[in-house]
Protein backbone atom coordinates (compact mmCIF):
# COMPACT_ATOMS: atom_id res chain seq x y z
CA UNK A 1 0.00 0.00 0.00
CA UNK A 2 1.21 3.46 -0.56
CA UNK A 3 0.67 5.84 1.98
CA UNK A 4 -2.56 7.45 0.51
CA UNK A 5 -3.95 4.27 -1.05
CA UNK A 6 -3.40 1.14 -3.48
CA UNK A 7 -0.14 1.16 -5.67
CA UNK A 8 -0.80 2.16 -8.90
CA UNK A 9 0.29 4.08 -11.68
CA UNK A 10 -1.49 7.51 -11.90
CA UNK A 11 -2.29 8.63 -16.04
CA UNK A 12 -1.44 12.42 -16.24
CA UNK A 13 0.19 13.53 -19.58
CA UNK A 14 1.26 16.94 -19.45
CA UNK A 15 0.80 19.29 -22.37
CA UNK A 16 2.77 19.22 -25.01
CA UNK A 17 3.79 21.94 -27.22
CA UNK A 18 5.06 21.10 -30.00
CA UNK A 19 5.93 17.85 -31.54
CA UNK A 20 9.19 17.82 -34.23
CA UNK A 21 9.22 14.17 -36.12
CA UNK A 22 12.47 13.11 -36.03
CA UNK A 23 12.93 9.67 -37.58
CA UNK A 24 10.17 7.59 -39.63
CA UNK A 25 11.06 3.38 -39.69
CA UNK A 26 9.98 0.77 -41.28
CA UNK A 27 8.44 -0.05 -37.97
CA UNK A 28 8.63 3.10 -35.28
CA UNK A 29 9.35 6.30 -35.57
CA UNK A 30 11.27 8.53 -33.57
CA UNK A 31 9.72 12.23 -32.18
CA UNK A 32 10.75 15.08 -29.83
CA UNK A 33 7.92 17.03 -27.86
CA UNK A 34 8.23 20.11 -26.10
CA UNK A 35 6.49 19.04 -22.58
CA UNK A 36 5.09 22.28 -20.44
CA UNK A 37 6.00 20.93 -16.49
CA UNK A 38 4.57 23.75 -15.21
CA UNK A 39 6.59 24.87 -12.64
CA UNK A 40 9.37 23.04 -13.55
CA UNK A 41 9.69 24.63 -17.17
CA UNK A 42 9.50 23.42 -20.43
CA UNK A 43 11.80 20.14 -21.41
CA UNK A 44 12.41 18.60 -24.60
CA UNK A 45 11.91 14.65 -24.68
CA UNK A 46 13.14 12.39 -27.29
CA UNK A 47 11.71 9.07 -27.84
CA UNK A 48 10.79 6.13 -29.96
CA UNK A 49 6.69 5.67 -30.56
CA UNK A 50 5.90 2.49 -30.74
CA UNK A 51 2.92 0.70 -31.63
CA UNK A 52 2.78 -1.40 -28.54
CA UNK A 53 2.86 -5.58 -28.20
CA UNK A 54 2.07 -8.83 -27.05
CA UNK A 55 4.08 -11.86 -25.74
CA UNK A 56 2.89 -15.31 -25.16
CA UNK A 57 3.46 -17.32 -22.33
CA UNK A 58 2.61 -20.91 -23.49
CA UNK A 59 2.12 -23.23 -20.75
CA UNK A 60 1.37 -26.94 -21.37
CA UNK A 61 -0.15 -29.43 -19.19
CA UNK A 62 3.19 -30.71 -17.43
CA UNK A 63 3.63 -26.90 -16.62
CA UNK A 64 6.80 -26.68 -19.28
CA UNK A 65 6.69 -23.19 -21.51
CA UNK A 66 7.53 -22.88 -25.17
CA UNK A 67 10.57 -20.15 -25.90
CA UNK A 68 12.07 -19.43 -29.25
CA UNK A 69 15.18 -17.84 -29.77
CA UNK A 70 15.55 -15.35 -32.03
CA UNK A 71 18.36 -13.25 -33.20
CA UNK A 72 17.88 -9.66 -32.03
CA UNK A 73 20.13 -7.40 -33.55
CA UNK A 74 20.46 -4.04 -31.36
CA UNK A 75 22.52 -6.63 -28.71
CA UNK A 76 23.79 -8.60 -31.32
CA UNK A 77 22.32 -11.81 -29.39
CA UNK A 78 20.73 -14.72 -29.82
CA UNK A 79 17.77 -14.41 -27.26
CA UNK A 80 15.59 -17.16 -25.99
CA UNK A 81 12.27 -15.23 -24.94
CA UNK A 82 8.01 -16.30 -25.23
CA UNK A 83 6.88 -15.64 -28.70
CA UNK A 84 5.78 -11.99 -29.07
CA UNK A 85 4.57 -9.77 -32.02
CA UNK A 86 3.72 -6.18 -32.63
CA UNK A 87 0.52 -4.55 -32.65
CA UNK A 88 0.39 -3.33 -36.14
CA UNK A 89 -2.84 -4.45 -37.57
CA UNK A 90 -5.74 -1.91 -37.71
CA UNK A 91 -8.65 -3.72 -35.57
CA UNK A 92 -6.90 -6.27 -34.35
CA UNK A 93 -7.77 -6.78 -30.28
CA UNK A 94 -4.34 -7.56 -28.40
CA UNK A 95 -5.37 -11.37 -27.32
CA UNK A 96 -6.30 -11.90 -31.52
CA UNK A 97 -3.04 -10.58 -32.30
CA UNK A 98 -1.52 -13.15 -29.66
CA UNK A 99 -3.09 -15.81 -31.31
CA UNK A 100 -2.10 -14.85 -34.55
CA UNK A 101 1.56 -14.41 -33.15
CA UNK A 102 1.64 -18.14 -31.19
CA UNK A 103 0.28 -19.73 -34.36
CA UNK A 104 2.97 -17.87 -36.91
CA UNK A 105 5.62 -18.43 -34.40
CA UNK A 106 5.42 -21.67 -33.19
CA UNK A 107 2.81 -23.41 -35.02
CA UNK A 108 0.76 -23.65 -31.85
CA UNK A 109 -2.88 -23.06 -30.63
CA UNK A 110 -3.96 -22.56 -27.65
CA UNK A 111 -8.01 -22.87 -26.31
CA UNK A 112 -7.53 -20.65 -22.68
CA UNK A 113 -6.17 -16.62 -22.65
CA UNK A 114 -5.46 -14.72 -19.45
CA UNK A 115 -3.53 -11.84 -19.20
CA UNK A 116 -0.43 -12.13 -16.92
CA UNK A 117 1.68 -9.12 -16.74
CA UNK A 118 1.46 -5.69 -18.01
CA UNK A 119 4.73 -3.46 -18.44
CA UNK A 120 6.23 -0.46 -20.11
CA UNK A 121 9.88 -1.83 -21.30
CA UNK A 122 11.70 1.78 -20.83
CA UNK A 123 9.15 4.15 -20.14
CA UNK A 124 12.00 7.00 -20.31
CA UNK A 125 12.12 6.24 -24.19
CA UNK A 126 9.56 4.92 -26.14
CA UNK A 127 5.55 4.41 -25.65
CA UNK A 128 5.89 1.34 -26.15
CA UNK A 129 3.56 -1.17 -23.90
CA UNK A 130 3.46 -5.03 -23.63
CA UNK A 131 0.95 -6.83 -22.78
CA UNK A 132 1.93 -10.71 -21.81
CA UNK A 133 -0.70 -13.37 -21.63
CA UNK A 134 -0.60 -17.17 -20.23
CA UNK A 135 -1.74 -19.61 -23.18
CA UNK A 136 -2.88 -23.03 -22.02
CA UNK A 137 -4.65 -25.52 -23.87
CA UNK A 138 -2.23 -26.14 -26.18
CA UNK A 139 -2.77 -27.87 -29.53
CA UNK A 140 -1.24 -27.24 -33.00
CA UNK A 141 -2.07 -25.94 -36.03
CA UNK A 142 -2.46 -27.77 -38.87
CA UNK A 143 0.89 -28.47 -41.43
CA UNK A 144 -1.20 -27.12 -44.47
CA UNK A 145 -1.92 -23.91 -42.82
CA UNK A 146 1.35 -23.01 -40.93
CA UNK A 147 2.61 -19.91 -41.80
CA UNK A 148 5.86 -19.55 -43.68
CA UNK A 149 8.93 -18.15 -41.77
CA UNK A 150 10.69 -15.15 -43.57
CA UNK A 151 14.02 -13.14 -42.22
CA UNK A 152 15.19 -13.51 -38.63
CA UNK A 153 12.41 -15.38 -37.68
CA UNK A 154 13.32 -17.80 -40.40
CA UNK A 155 15.98 -19.79 -38.74
CA UNK A 156 14.09 -19.64 -35.16
CA UNK A 157 14.77 -22.41 -32.52
CA UNK A 158 11.75 -23.16 -30.34
CA UNK A 159 11.69 -25.48 -27.31
CA UNK A 160 9.68 -26.55 -24.79
CA UNK A 161 11.19 -26.01 -21.43
CA UNK A 162 10.25 -26.03 -18.10
CA UNK A 163 8.87 -23.75 -15.95
CA UNK A 164 10.72 -24.01 -12.92
CA UNK A 165 14.74 -24.26 -15.45
CA UNK A 166 13.41 -20.96 -17.54
CA UNK A 167 12.87 -19.06 -14.27
CA UNK A 168 16.40 -20.42 -12.87
CA UNK A 169 18.15 -19.24 -16.03
CA UNK A 170 16.25 -15.73 -15.77
CA UNK A 171 17.32 -15.20 -12.32
CA UNK A 172 20.83 -16.58 -12.74
CA UNK A 173 21.31 -14.39 -15.74
CA UNK A 174 21.60 -16.50 -18.72
CA UNK A 175 18.25 -15.20 -20.03
CA UNK A 176 17.88 -11.12 -20.71
CA UNK A 177 14.69 -10.54 -22.96
CA UNK A 178 12.57 -8.08 -20.95
CA UNK A 179 9.39 -10.45 -22.44
CA UNK A 180 11.39 -13.40 -20.59
CA UNK A 181 11.77 -11.69 -17.30
CA UNK A 182 8.86 -10.28 -16.87
CA UNK A 183 6.70 -13.12 -18.33
CA UNK A 184 8.16 -16.44 -16.40
CA UNK A 185 8.37 -14.34 -13.44
CA UNK A 186 5.17 -13.42 -13.69
CA UNK A 187 4.05 -16.92 -15.03
CA UNK A 188 6.09 -18.32 -11.63
CA UNK A 189 3.61 -16.13 -9.43
CA UNK A 190 0.27 -16.93 -10.77
CA UNK A 191 1.09 -20.69 -10.25
CA UNK A 192 2.08 -20.34 -7.07
CA UNK A 193 -1.07 -18.92 -6.14
CA UNK A 194 -2.91 -21.51 -8.30
CA UNK A 195 -3.35 -19.21 -11.46
CA UNK A 196 -6.04 -17.05 -9.26
CA UNK A 197 -4.46 -14.02 -9.77
CA UNK A 198 -4.99 -13.99 -13.20
CA UNK A 199 -7.12 -11.34 -15.00
CA UNK A 200 -9.27 -11.97 -17.82
CA UNK A 201 -7.34 -11.50 -21.28
CA UNK A 202 -9.69 -8.37 -22.31
CA UNK A 203 -8.84 -6.61 -18.83
CA UNK A 204 -8.40 -2.79 -18.91
CA UNK A 205 -4.85 -1.82 -19.78
CA UNK A 206 -3.34 1.10 -19.41
CA UNK A 207 -1.66 1.49 -23.20
CA UNK A 208 -0.68 5.03 -24.85
CA UNK A 209 -2.72 4.93 -27.92
CA UNK A 210 -0.65 3.92 -30.91
CA UNK A 211 -0.27 6.54 -33.15
CA UNK A 212 0.87 4.69 -36.60
CA UNK A 213 0.07 1.49 -38.05
CA UNK A 214 2.17 0.19 -40.32
CA UNK A 215 -0.21 -2.37 -41.90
Amino acid sequence: MADDGPLVDVPGPRPVLATHERFHGKVWDVASDEVDLGESGVVTRDYLRHTGAVVIVAMDAQERVYLVRQYRHPVGTECWEPPAGLLDMAGESPVDAARRELAEETDLTAETWHTLVDYFPSGGGTSEAVRVFLARGIGEVPEDERHVREAEERDMIGAWVSLDDAVEAVLDGRVHASSAVAGLLAADRARRDGFASLRAADAPWMRPEATRLVR
